[in-house]
């Protein structure tokens, strides 16, 4: 890792700093997938969040000067990202999604899904209910995908569910952080025991679905996340099969479930050959969300019943 005294004058730029961390970061061999997905957006973020300027700055920024603490302090950041190869919204204690910021750490995976482009989007074309008063995060990890519902629907009331204590206090910490407290419960349940009888317009989830050669490859970084919140069992699909078994009579009839499987999208096809999934195509990227309306699902729990599956 270059040495930020090397090359700089003092005190340093902020252009000369985007300069050096892009380089040594473009150089390091880290993996970047945890909210930028190139060397250069990542140094904007981390060097901007650093000197406390606003992330939207445009070139104007580049010849502002940056004092001596927080040089020290931009150095430390890189030598984790570097070193120990931490993602760097732990290292920064945020991350956003949906436009919207998130205080994030270890008791969750990092923000990342495709689902926020369907949120910003209204879940159009593919929810076609009423506007939706009762929405379900399910598997919330720190609550990203259901606060960000709450705020694109104002007048819905949303339930965040997860089994893990530490990843519902963070949950908690981002609800009070986007002051939807009114509007949001949290509920630690394993997966829908604690909610039964209630009716959903929008069942939104993002359960653990890494199978186990796909755990065992994935870069240094994910392994600062909580692995129970990656894995689920050799093919991925141990959450996603009770999700998809119980479901059903917690959505109203007009009701969709978007679920995200990820690269475990060809082994659900291959174990649910007769469920109609709709899977999700995305502008901004991503893949493995699948769209399956209430209708579906019952229609398939009858098809199933009938051939006792």
């Amino acid at each position: 890792m270059k040495d930020f005294n090397y090359g700089l004058n003092r005190p340093p730029t902020v252009g000369q700093l985007l300069q050096l961390c892009s380089e040594a970061l473009e150089s390091s061999g880290v993996f970047f997938g945890h909210g930028t997905d190139n060397a250069w957006d990542e140094a904007v973020l981390m060097v901007l969040f650093i000197a406390d300027l606003p992330l939207d700055s445009g070139e104007s920024v580049l010849a502002l000067f940056v004092d001596d603490e927080t040089v020290a302090r931009l150095e430390e950041l890189m030598r984790r990202r570097i070193v120990e190869r931490e993602p760097l919204p732990y290292l920064l204690g945020r991350a956003w999604f949906a436009g919207l910021e998130f205080i994030c750490d270890r008791r969750a995976i990092i923000p990342r899904s495709p689902i926020a482009e369907l949120i910003l989007n209204g879940f159009e074309p593919w929810y076609s209910g009423p506007a939706p008063k009762r929405i379900l995060d399910l598997c919330c990890g720190g609550g990203c995908i259901g606060l960000a519902a709450a705020y694109q629907f104002p007048g819905a009331r949303v339930d965040l569910i997860d089994i893990d204590a530490g990843a519902l206090e963070l949950a908690e910490e981002n609800t009070r952080y986007l002051k939807l407290q009114d509007r949001t419960s949290i509920i630690q349940s394993d997966l829908l025991e604690s909610v039964v009888g209630t009716k959903y317009d929008l069942i939104l989830s993002n359960p653990p679905y890494v199978d186990a050669p796909d755990l065992a490859a994935m870069p240094a970084e994910f392994h600062h996340e909580p692995e129970d919140a990656l894995g689920s069992g050799v093919d991925g699909l141990d959450l996603t099969r009770r999700i998809l078994s119980s479901v059903c009579p917690f959505l109203a009839s007009s009701g969709l479930l978007i679920l995200e499987v990820g690269n475990s999208w060809l082994a659900l096809e291959e174990a649910y050959p007769r469920l109609p999934f709709t899977w999700v195509q995305f502008e901004r990227g991503g893949d493995g969300v699948l769209a399956l309306t209430a209708q579906e699902l019952q229609d398939y729990s009858a098809i199933s019943g009938q051939l006792g599956l």
